[in-house]
């Protein structure tokens, strides 16, 4: 699929910036551009979906993309829109991350021997046998201190002190564009926004060295509608790896997406081509109660970083919680029982409370604590507002006892209808 690069980043909102002649040069030639993606942790996240998915686009357009692995460049951290210094890695600690981001990015890059195939690159091979007086005498000569001293990432952080390895952190990314330029004929580094100084820093040590002629070219940083931060939850990162999210969390992060973030969203994240997500938003305008927008994002990058079978897999439990039987739920694994309820209150009752009965007002008011009062437990019960494992109340006689654990361990609260508590017996 030969595509408009540049016009496909435009239309889907994500250009942010490039350095004049970027567009002219993806009209004389097949560009081989480079994003990095430094190794600070054995799986990469979602607020890495963006660029991954910039290299995807433009190996789509009939470009060559290679990513490039920080194994050299992780080892000391890019202060770019940080305010403190990242902890240092041990070796052991590096290797195991850098083999875990492999592994993901080869699961989204078409890594052929064409033309456009994809390349996996990691910086340390270039980077070990350099020395020290080597490589400022090389390299650094050609920057200033006051050029790099200009650079945001640098002057955001001088308040509150920067490392000298912190600080050399520009250097290195520099000529690692310029390792590239000479070694892979690569003319474009690509990178988000906060990447700008970095980039610019890399097409200017290769004008300076060589005299080379060099492009970068920026994407927007993803923001939520609300504020508040994208890929991130209560719990922490929403990861690419499902050891560390389950497809289920994975989903739900997704599926829970706000209306406006939606629109956002399906431009960002899919392929969907433009006029299939024109139709989509026209249609959930009509009736955003459908949730045609979340529904659809959720499936396509579900199915993207994940599979198909995790995707409706997801589904089926996201089905479950809302309408869904005892059995069903009694059915789940229990770490997918577990997932469902992420984020819901837990209360714990000890099992020989059960193994004596009690009625469910007490079991509600006094030994769960999830109401606060016997009277709010009557009422709530009388106006059919609560329910045991998926089953109204309908008497506040009812005896709760040991019969109602699901495999042995769990009571399900629920208050109205979105409300759930969790009962762990201990």
């Amino acid at each position: 699929m030969n595509t408009d690069f540049i016009e496909e980043l435009r239309w889907r909102g994500l250009l942010h910036d490039m350095m004049p002649g970027t567009e002219e040069l993806f009209k004389k030639e097949i560009v081989t551009a480079y994003i990095g993606f430094d190794p600070t942790a054995d799986s990469l996240h979602i607020g890495s979906l963006a660029q991954i998915f910039t290299l995807i686009r433009l190996q789509k357009a009939g470009h060559k993309p290679i990513a490039l692995i920080g194994g050299a460049t992780g080892m000391v951290g890019d202060p770019s829109g940080k305010s403190a210094e990242r902890n240092l890695l041990d070796e052991e600690t590096l290797n195991k991350n850098i083999n875990g981001v492999k592994t993901q990015l080869q699961k989204f890059l078409d890594f052929n021997s064409s033309a456009n195939g994809a390349e996996l690159v990691n910086n340390y091979e270039w980077m070990k046998e350099y020395s020290f007086i080597h490589f400022i005498r090389d390299v650094g000569k050609h920057l200033t201190v006051s050029y790099m001293m200009a650079k945001d990432s640098v002057k955001n952080r001088l308040e509150n002190g920067m490392s000298f390895t912190e600080f050399s952190y520009q250097l290195l990314q520099a000529y690692d564009f310029y390792y590239l330029y000479k070694h892979k004929n690569c003319k474009l580094q690509m990178g988000g926004s906060d990447q700008w100084g970095n980039i610019t820093s890399g097409t200017e040590l290769i004008r300076r060295k060589i005299n080379g002629e060099a492009f970068g070219l920026t994407t927007q940083l993803i923001k939520k509608a609300d504020g508040t931060k994208f890929g991130k939850t209560e719990t922490g990162n929403i990861w690419l790896d499902k050891t560390k999210t389950s497809p289920y969390k994975f989903f739900q992060y997704w599926i829970n997406t706000s209306d406006e973030d939606a629109k956002n969203f399906i431009k960002v994240f899919t392929f969907l081509p433009q006029n299939t997500i024109n139709d989509l938003i026209s249609e959930h305008d009509k009736d955003p109660g459908k949730r045609i927008l979340q529904k659809t994002l959720t499936k396509e990058i579900t199915c993207m970083v994940h599979s198909e079978a995790d995707y409706n897999s997801a589904l089926e439990t996201s089905n479950i919680l809302f309408s869904g039987s005892l059995s069903d739920l009694a059915a789940l694994n229990e770490e997918t029982f577990l997932d469902v309820f992420d984020g819901v209150p837990q209360v714990n009752i000890h099992k020989n409370d059960l193994a004596a009965s009690m009625n469910v007002v007490d079991f509600l008011a006094e030994k769960t604590q999830v109401l606060p009062s016997k009277s709010e437990a009557r009422k709530l019960i009388q106006g059919g507002g609560i329910s045991i494992n998926k089953t109204k109340i309908e008497s506040v006689d009812l005896i709760i006892n040991s019969s109602f654990l699901i495999n042995n361990k769990y009571i399900l609260i629920q208050k109205g209808k979105k409300t759930y508590f969790l009962c762990v017996v201990i």
